[in-house]
């Protein structure tokens, strides 16, 4: 599993709601592991996909960049973090 940052630049209130907006649009199922942090810049979310590869092909493809106009949100810097070693997830209190 690879994980990957999106950084999104604004003010994290006004950009939480069209992060829930995505949510809504992605097909059940379709998120394993991806945490949405609110930062001093705006959002920035993290976010696995199987493989580094399929992250290239997917942080740079017309599919996002559609889901995320589509949604309201501004295109992101996007950050290759590396692969995941271990994840521990817990329930949020």
């Amino acid at each position: 599993m690879f994980l990957g940052a999106y950084h999104f630049d604004g003010h994290a209130d006004d950009l939480l709601p069209a992060y829930h907006r995505l949510l809504e649009g992605l097909p059940p199922g379709a998120v394993q592991l991806q945490l949405c942090v609110g930062t001093a810049r705006g959002l920035t979310l993290f976010d696995t996909c199987p493989s580094r590869a399929e992250f290239e092909a997917f942080s740079g493809g017309d599919a996002l960049r559609a889901a995320l106009a589509a949604a309201g949100l501004p295109q992101p810097r996007v950050e290759q973090v590396g692969d995941v070693q271990h994840s521990v997830v817990g329930a949020m209190r």
